[in-house]
């Protein structure tokens, strides 16, 4: 890639816009990332359509049947809804962490980092990309140009086509959708083969439009056929810079929600079919975890900076729900619930060993502070569990974390919610 790069192509009038800003020196990095976010399809509807693209990428990498939703009846149970989702996706947190209830986006807790920042933090003069449908994925969850997010720049973008009414009128049966899908795709095809962008977000939408309109259907299963021709021409794009340059590329394809059980036709409560989900990536080598267990939404963040080599703060990575889908996981799933006189703290083991239970009486992260751990018990991983008398423990509120040698786990205790 060139040290300096401008290049500006325009869509109809100020929208769509790939833009990679004047100056730019780029950091020459060999793992590079490509997430796409596929809208609204579970897990059965993709098993059900004609997905030949994805199912070539599951065979030389990898596919697991996911979750989105957070912990159904707890206080981390999260919308099914497409935004709730991708931040969760971007943060690695559930809604009651990042604040993102619903596609409003009115108010974002961006001391929870999405992907992006931490990219930036850790590779300043990396490049970052968004190309999607919404405008609001770049300008409100990716938070471009806010003192929030420390005024994190996007170095290429080709989005907000939704607002286009000229070049895409809007139709009732949102075939514009469909070509604007179209052209998110080739253009993220062309930036990726020819630019690079070590870090990209492609975002898809038609196949939620046509599940809202014709719910369990032919015309939802071609679309789904349609969105995996889309990913096709991603992928071969990335083929072509692994085979091209001496690089190595991790794609990770998944979705935002599932679909009502009854006929398909809406998302965004707590059953089955909603909160069921699924990942597909490139890559062979992933962990027992995503071979043998459900992973979550909340799983890809920190098998992304895992990939990449990032450098994460402590006091992020403790902040984090999900855990990686490629390094070793010890441990996931940690919960504490208050049993009469004793709390009860659990976790499902996928080893054996010794960790430290940690608890901090205190819940400043959110306001952009740091939270004090203490030693709390010495543990077997194994044991997948510890009952600790509650007149050791702090009233009303604290956290707990399990330090692993290889895994962070989290959770709250809140009491009376």
């Amino acid at each position: 890639m060139k040290d300096k790069i401008t290049l500006y192509l325009f869509v109809g009038l100020m929208f769509g816009s790939i833009h990679a800003n004047d100056f730019l020196v780029p950091d020459s990095l060999k793992r590079k990332v490509v997430f796409i976010i596929v809208d609204g399809i579970s897990a059965d509807q993709l098993k059900e359509a004609h997905t030949p693209n994805l199912d070539a990428i599951s065979k030389v990498g990898s596919y697991t049947e996911a979750f989105v939703g957070g912990s159904k009846g707890t206080y981390t149970e999260t919308p099914t809804i497409s935004a709730v989702g991708y931040n969760s996706l971007l943060t690695g947190t559930w809604a009651y962490k990042h604040n993102v209830w619903g596609n409003g986006i009115k108010a974002p807790n961006y001391s929870y980092p999405t992907i992006f920042r931490l990219f930036k933090d850790n590779r300043p003069n990396g490049t970052i990309a968004v190309f999607s449908s919404w405008l609001d994925n770049r300008t409100k969850l990716v938070g471009e140009g806010l003192e929030q997010t420390g005024h994190i720049k996007v170095d290429y973008f080709f989005d907000g086509l939704e607002h286009d009414t000229i070049n895409y009128p809007h139709d009732r049966e949102r075939n514009f959708m469909k070509l604007i899908d179209f052209t998110v795709a080739d253009k993220a095809a062309e930036a990726i083969e020819n630019y690079a962008p070590d870090l990209s977000w492609v975002y898809l939408e038609f196949t939620d439009d046509m599940g809202h309109r014709f719910g369990d259907s032919e015309r939802f299963n071609a679309a789904v056929h349609f969105e995996d021709d889309l990913v096709g021409r991603i992928y071969k794009a990335i083929e072509s810079r692994e085979e091209n340059f001496d690089e190595e590329w991790l794609l990770v394809v998944t979705t935002d929600h599932g679909r009502s059980p009854e006929d398909g036709r809406h998302h965004g409560g707590q059953s089955l079919r909603e909160r069921s989900t699924w990942i597909i990536t490139n890559l062979k080598e992933t962990n027992a975890y995503f071979k043998e267990e459900t992973p979550a939404i909340v799983d890809i963040l920190p098998t992304m900076t895992d990939f990449m080599g990032l450098q994460i703060p402590v006091e992020i990575q403790r902040e984090w729900d999900g855990v990686s889908l490629i390094k070793h996981v010890d441990a996931f799933d940690m919960t504490a619930q208050i049993e009469g006189e004793n709390l009860r703290v659990s976790w499902k083991a996928k080893t054996e060993g010794k960790a430290n239970l940690l608890i901090s009486k205190t819940n400043e992260f959110p306001t952009g502070g740091t939270d004090r751990y203490e030693h709390l018990e010495s543990v077997k991983i194994e044991n997948g569990g510890v009952v600790i008398p509650v007149r050791k423990l702090p009233k009303g509120f604290f956290k707990l974390l399990l330090k692993t040698p290889n895994t962070t786990l989290n959770t709250w205790v809140v009491e009376n919610k």
